[in-house]
Order: C-alpha cells, then structure tokens, then sequence
C-alpha cells in the first residue's frame, strides 16, 4: 500500500487573533476544529505565533514610561510571542510537538518528529514572527504560507483613514514592498514585515493574506478553492 503523503502547511499566526484584548476563547475553540479536522486529511501544520496586542501594548507602556532601545522593545515582543505560542501549545496538546521552536538550531528535532502541529515563536531581536515564517518555508522547501491576521485584504491605502481605499486580490513582492517601510521595527503594524517580504521575493515564495476570523474561508484555500484574500508573488 502506497504511504499517504503529508502536506505541510505553515502558517503565521497574528497573536491579536489569540488575544485581541484576552484570549479570545471562540476563536481559538474554532481554529483547532479546523487544524485537527485538517490532520485527519493528512494535513501537517507549523504555526508561527505573533505577540499582536500584547507586545504592541507592553512596547507602548513601555515608551510611556521612559525610553527603552529598539532591541529591548524587540525583546519585549519575543516574550509576548512566546507566550502566546505555549498558549497555542497547550490546545494542541494530543498532536503537538512538546516544545516551541525558539531559534533556527532548534528546528530539525521538531520538524524530524512525528508532531503533526509544531509551534514556533520569536527567535532574536530584528526577527519579526513573519520572518520566522518565511525561514521556516525555506528551510523545508515549501513555496506557499498563509498569513492569518485581523485583515482581510492588501489595500491600495489605508481602510481605516480612506474610505475609498480598494481590496487587492493579487500582487507582485514588487509592488507590495514599494507601498510600505522597507525596514522591520518593534512593534511594526503592516500586512507583512518588510524583511520577510524581501527574503520571499528572493525565493519565489507565495503568500496568502486572509482575515483568520473567516475559518470557512480559511478551509476553501486548504482545500484549493477560491477564497477571499490578497495573494502576494
């Protein structure tokens, strides 16, 4: 009998979906039905887990308070991510690797187990968790990743100060980086760090931006159908 092959699936994870303001108990009840129904169609998933609100309102404190450099800032994010991903962990507990992948030396024994979830966080200071993401898919040669956040789409401005700014369903890596910072900083709100963008252009990687609320929608693009989303490359 012919062995069934895994698909590996990586995902970037935006920590405002697990904690928006608190654990967002709805949210993260649906997504593991989604992720354990995925498994049993022979589905392997790497979840990197973002700090989100968490880090963004500790970094904010933080400037409050007094002047803090960027690599503490950074520091402060890789501890919320952290903490979000052994959150995420612990929900996946049955199919899960039982550590978190913290750096890049630590990424063969997970990958070599038989954890059919493996969960990542924030490495090192100037390493945003999209980054992680992109080094994760190089690293195991897998062309495709699927970036989860509060957003829907790439928009041609910002939906929030124009009301008339336009969803894009398919862009370029060249067109995508020339509409946002080309440089990574604490705390960074965009739908895809610049650093990372840059390294999957390079590798020719493909990534899809969708709104993680939307877990149906998430569902049609793991089973190769159309959704709704801004695909990048």
């Amino acid at each position: 009998m012919k062995k069934t092959e895994i698909k590996t699936i990586i995902i970037s994870l935006g920590g405002s979906l697990v904690v928006p303001e608190e654990v967002d108990v709805a949210f993260v009840r649906d997504f593991k039905k989604i992720i354990e129904s995925k498994i049993k169609d022979d589905f392997r998933f790497i979840l990197v887990v973002g700090g989100g609100k968490l880090a963004r309102n500790y970094i904010s404190a933080a400037d409050e308070v007094g002047e803090i450099t960027d690599e503490d800032k950074d520091w402060i994010g890789i501890h919320a991510t952290r903490m979000n991903a052994h959150f995420v962990r612990t929900i996946f507990y049955k199919n899960a690797y039982m550590k978190i992948i913290t750096s890049m030396e630590k990424i063969e024994e997970c990958i070599n187990s038989n954890a059919m979830v493996v969960i990542a966080s924030g490495w090192k200071p100037g390493n945003s968790t999209d980054y992680i993401a992109v080094s994760l898919a190089k690293k195991m040669a897998i062309k495709q990743i699927i970036n989860l956040s509060n957003i829907s789409y790439v928009y041609d401005k910002d939906p929030r100060k124009y009301f008339t700014a336009r969803e894009i369903r398919n862009i370029s890596w060249k067109d995508f980086r020339n509409m946002f910072e080309k440089k990574w900083s604490p705390g960074l709100n965009t739908p895809f760090d610049p650093i990372a963008a840059e390294m999957a252009e390079k590798e020719g990687f493909q990534v899809a931006i969708m709104n993680g609320k939307d877990l149906d929608n998430l569902n049609k693009y793991l089973d190769g159908k159309k959704f709704d989303g801004t695909l990048i490359g």
